[in-house]
């Protein structure tokens, strides 16, 4: 996002905050600062979103995201003599929650420079369509910070794996790994050997059996997976297979769910540990409640291939 030079003139907040709550803004002139204070003990400042954004920090009773214009899917709008750009703060619930989800607007307007014009300017708006939707999966370095530099794994190390949805006029949405399964084939076939990773809307069912796990996620856009390298096909050709979905963060249940296995706590929620129960089905088969969500969407999927990639035994 080009950087203008822009007056701060208008700091709004369509919706009075919560008596329970408060929040503080504070609009820069290319980023924003949002503090939410919880008054509810059983609020988990954690489970808040500043659009596709987690908190920069958090404490027992607040939330604080210090973030540019250019990230978290803010939406901008330029009418007469402004700049707007406005986001959702939302809290994500989890069945059996004492606090329901919700949402509170944030937006910061600005005097455009006189000498100031756009050269392109397209609106930007809130829609469910998915024909903008562009996913990614793909191998990553040690500290995800960018593609790997090779694709054989020794057995019993980590293979990190990153997959993304670029959502550029959508709501901010939540990106989940459904099923995965590694291949000796780049296409699933009857006679393809096969390696279930993760199954069950959501399950690692790999962790139960090794090391690996999620990560903590940076954004809502993006699923982080360390992946123990596996003891199939040693030598030959891989490729991982695996159905990517995003969801509203509202309509989470138990067939919307990110879990993997540790030895000392068992399945565990990645977006919400205190909500672990919802994995529970992990162990069984998991089904959905069959209840549409609040915008009526419906889930977005897409089948991804990665690979090749050869596991190797350097003892043998």
């Amino acid at each position: 996002m080009a950087f203008f030079w822009l007056c701060v003139v208008l700091v709004s907040l369509v919706a009075s905050v919560a008596v329970n709550a408060d929040m503080k803004l504070d609009c820069g002139a290319d980023y924003v600062t949002v503090v939410w204070t919880e008054s509810r003990s059983q609020a988990n400042t954690s489970l808040f979103r500043l659009g596709s954004c987690f908190p920069t920090s958090s404490t027992a009773r607040e939330a604080v995201f210090s973030v540019y214009f250019n990230d978290c899917s803010f939406r901008s709008l330029v009418t007469g003599n402004h700049m707007i750009y406005t986001n959702d703060l939302t809290f994500i619930s989890s069945p059996g929650s004492l606090i329901l989800p919700f949402s509170h607007p944030v937006v910061c307007a600005y005097e455009r420079s006189k000498d100031w014009y756009p050269m392109i300017y397209e609106p930007v708006f809130d829609t469910y369509g998915v024909e903008d939707l562009v996913f990614h999966i793909g191998l990553m370095n040690a500290d995800f910070s960018g593609p790997a530099e090779f694709t054989t794994f020794a057995l019993g190390s980590v293979i990190p794996i990153m997959a993304s949805v670029e959502q550029h006029s959508h709501q901010p949405l939540l990106l989940f790994l459904e099923e995965c399964v590694a291949a000796t084939t780049p296409a699933l076939e009857p006679e393809s050997h096969l390696y279930p990773l993760i199954t069950n809307k959501g399950c690692l069912v790999d962790s139960k059996v090794s090391r690996s796990k999620f990560e903590q996620r940076e954004k809502s856009s993006e699923l982080r997976l360390s992946l123990q390298a596996f003891k199939f096909a040693l030598g030959e050709e891989l490729f991982i297979h695996c159905t990517l979905v995003v969801w509203e963060p509202n309509s989470l249940d138990h067939t919307k769910k990110a879990c993997h296995y540790g030895k000392d706590h068992g399945w565990e929620l990645l977006d919400n540990p205190a909500h672990s129960s919802s994995c529970d089905c992990c162990e069984s088969i998991c089904r959905s409640r069959k209840t549409r969500s609040l915008s009526g969407m419906h889930g977005v999927r897409q089948q991804s291939v990665l690979g090749p990639l050869t596991i190797t035994d350097q003892n043998s």
